[in-house]
């Protein structure tokens, strides 16, 4: 059987300029952040990114490495408007297509059934359709209703981080929540996962998991072992969100907000000086879950 793992940088050297790229994850809830990390020390730049923002889309804008954004929204939730990706948007330096949660959702589905879109009523009256630039289809059948036609947003690569993984591929993702990993996972040419915890067969560790391997292991490209490489996002059952890095990270983007100022704070040398700058991986592993 063919065997996946890779290392973070093996990874990033498969993304070129210009690709469009998927990140899985939901503002700030279980991002691969650690593999965003080794993007942004890269050389890699005028990407489409597409994805429920957090950190990593605003990490990504702030490096100037974005082109366009296609997204649903860009938050850390208790600070509601992700600010370094405000400051790109609001100084006109990226293009923008600006989705409803349910058109976003749509969109990845019709690139994982291979299809060019998806009839939608989700959009209809409102300034999304107009300002993105989406056309309608009309029913073919009796009722002959206009609906959105959402089009399929095809991926060259998608980014997820997991909570398990074996070398095979073959991935748990556990928590309350997948988010849309599946359909990330699904619309891409080639999907990359970063772990909490890398076994030998994945069947070891069914028990009561058996049904957190939501996305069959064809679709999975490469695989590398980053514990704690969601941090500072939250990596349910294993971690919660770091608050405190996120405030910091949130006061550094006041004026003058200068990325290339405070970037090596936030992303590093390296993952593992990363780690130790916030107190080693004992730090992480001690951050309570959030509750709602």
């Amino acid at each position: 059987m063919l065997d996946k793992r890779m290392s973070a940088a093996d990874i990033v050297a498969q993304i070129k300029d210009g690709m469009t790229i998927g990140i899985g994850g939901w503002g700030p809830r279980r991002k691969p952040m650690g593999l965003v990390r080794e993007l942004l020390r890269s050389d890699v730049k005028d990407l489409t990114v597409v994805a429920y923002g957090g950190a990593d889309v605003g990490m990504l804008c702030a490096a100037g490495k974005v082109k366009k954004l296609i997204f649903a929204f860009v938050s850390l939730d208790a600070i509601p408007l992700e600010p370094w990706f405000r400051k790109a948007r609001e100084n006109a330096e990226i293009e923008v297509l600006e989705l409803d949660e349910g058109m976003f959702q749509w969109g990845l589905k019709a690139a994982a059934f291979g299809l060019p879109f998806l009839p939608t009523r989700i959009g209809l009256g409102t300034d999304l359709a107009e300002l993105g630039g989406l056309k309608t289809v009309k029913s073919p059948y009796d009722d002959g209703e206009t609906l959105i036609a959402m089009p399929a947003l095809k991926l060259d690569v998608a980014l997820l981080h997991a909570n398990r993984s074996d070398w095979r591929g073959n991935i748990q993702l556990l928590g309350p929540d997948s988010y849309y990993d599946e359909w990330f996972a699904k619309a891409a040419a080639k999907t990359f996962i970063s772990c909490e915890e890398l076994v030998d067969k994945i069947e070891d560790h069914y028990e009561a998991d058996v049904h957190a391997n939501v996305i069959e292991r064809c679709f999975i490209s490469g695989v590398v072992h980053m514990q704690y490489g969601a941090h500072p996002t939250s990596m349910p059952p294993h971690y919660g969100w770091d608050m405190k890095a996120f405030k910091a990270y949130a006061a550094a983007a006041k004026d003058p907000g200068d990325w290339a100022a405070v970037a090596d704070r936030f992303v590093g040398a390296s993952e593992e000086a990363y780690l130790e700058s916030i107190g080693g991986k004992e730090a992480v592993a001690g951050l309570p879950l959030p509750i709602f």
